[in-house]
């Protein structure tokens, strides 16, 4: 299995990062074959310039700097999100990363005149998100978890038809004890051994 972990933390010894250097261990541990993307660490542009937004119902993206990350999704069978949840939602990085990544021609083809959208990411088999909320659950769950329906459903639903999902949240993050990390890391690890 091909996994692509899309990591997106600007500390680099953020409890996040706990997160993904387990989550990397288990993915290779089990033979999957894991690609990186820190977007934070390679100053990944999240802002979709006036040119980019006046073609994106036209053509894929034109900026070279998408390349790499266009292949890496192409790639991909698996797709990894870790992240912390930011005022209930996405990091501004992340979500610039799948305006810009998750474009036409890359995720979706859109139809001529009425229609369908067409997907272009059914090669994506599982989905999975592990992110940190400073929020309790009950209040996440009042708000809408914003974030995890945009992956969870708004993505998921370009993928492949029987796309295995999975969310984990450590809430109460900013309350976090030694032993809850520990708990939590023990979850993830888990977790990804039957992803």
């Amino acid at each position: 299995m091909r996994v692509l972990v899309v990591y997106c933390h600007p500390v680099p010894e953020s409890f996040c990062a706990a997160i993904r250097d387990n989550a990397i261990e288990v993915l290779k541990a089990r033979g999957w074959e894991v690609r990186l993307l820190d977007l934070y660490a390679e100053n990944f542009d999240p802002v979709m310039g006036c040119d980019e937004r006046r073609s994106y119902n036209e053509h894929a993206p034109q900026d070279p700097a998408l390349k790499s990350h266009i292949e890496n999704l192409n790639w991909a069978q698996a797709i990894l999100f870790i992240y912390p949840t930011w005022w209930y939602g996405l990091p501004a990085m992340l979500k610039g990363w799948l305006d810009r990544v998750w474009a036409t021609d890359v995720a979706f083809r859109l139809p001529a005149g009425k229609g369908r959208i067409q997907s272009l990411v059914r090669h994506v088999t599982k989905i999975g998100v592990i992110t940190t909320c400073g929020a309790p659950t009950w209040w996440s769950v009042v708000v809408g978890q914003p974030g995890r329906k945009t992956i969870l459903r708004g993505m998921r639903a370009l993928c492949a038809t029987r796309c295995r999902t999975f969310f984990l949240a450590h809430y109460l993050m900013d309350a976090s004890t030694s032993r809850s990390r520990a708990a939590f890391l023990a979850k993830v690890r888990a977790k990804l051994e039957r992803f």
